[in-house]
């Protein structure tokens, strides 16, 4: 369901935790359709993420795409999220869901499927090695206007932090050399 003016400022502004604000203003200044999760962040957070898009949407289906390990998570990471309840709660929002069960890798796999994603927000519970088969890929899921988020933990806290196209695109270069090696 869309998100009314009121809630969209209050989460835009107000909302806790607080680095999730970027990526709401961010979904509402940039028009986002698409949304790509590599590694799910909250429940709550979808929920909100999809309302905010679907604010701008005038009729037209939000996608949310989710790369995560649902039940197969780690014990130390974020609360397991069985696959049938990620796509029970995220399908009541209306949004078309595409739920992809494993881990970082399997955007390797999805990659050509994924293409003209608005938004991609790479979980930090991914490191830069688990990372390192990704950035290869990701261009091909990207168009010129697409913005791409890698959440960072910091002080305890998990930033998503924007990452420039250059970076990017310097990522999936060192990416495509250690390919050819």
């Amino acid at each position: 369901m869309a998100t009314s003016r009121l809630k969209y400022l209050y989460l835009a502004y107000l909302s806790k935790p607080k680095p999730d604000r970027a990526l709401y203003r961010v979904i509402q200044r940039q028009n986002v359709r698409k949304i790509l999760e590599i590694g799910i962040g909250s429940v709550a957070r979808v929920q909100r993420m999809i309302g905010v898009a679907q604010r701008q949407t005038a009729g037209e289906v939000v996608r949310y795409v989710a790369i995560d390990l649902f039940e197969a998570r780690p014990k130390e990471q974020a609360a397991s999220l069985s696959l049938k309840d990620a796509h029970r709660i995220f399908k009541a929002t209306g949004a078309q869901v595409q739920l992809i069960p494993g881990d970082a890798s399997a955007v390797q796999r999805s990659a050509n499927a994924l293409q003209n994603m608005d938004l991609i927000i790479i979980s930090a519970s991914h490191d830069d090695a688990t990372l390192a088969g990704v950035w290869f890929y990701l261009p091909r899921m990207l168009h010129p206007k697409s913005v791409v988020y890698r959440e960072l933990t910091v002080e305890g806290a998990t930033v998503p932090t924007l990452l420039p196209a250059s970076q990017i695109e310097a990522l999936a270069s060192a990416g495509r050399r250690h390919r050819a090696a």
